[in-house]
């Protein structure tokens, strides 16, 4: 039981930087950039940059950033 507390634990306190996947709020967030516009580039761009996993989207961190890199205007 212990051990399952620490990786709960350790699964939660992962810096947003550090993290492959992210909800559409973390990566809102961390982007500086609306929920409603990261769902929509979400949407647009599945496959890409972004997955949907069960009834949620995740954004692939290191492809977003590439795309940010390469887009003149979001």
């Amino acid at each position: 039981m212990e051990c399952l507390d620490r990786k709960e634990s350790a699964k939660q306190s992962l810096p947003v930087g550090e993290k492959y996947m992210l909800s559409i709020k973390e990566a809102a967030e961390y982007f500086n950039i609306g929920t409603k516009k990261m769902r929509r580039i979400a949407e647009d761009n599945l496959g890409n940059v972004a997955v949907f996993c069960g009834n949620r989207f995740l954004i692939i961190r290191p492809k977003f950033e590439d795309f940010i890199l390469h887009s003149s205007e979001i």
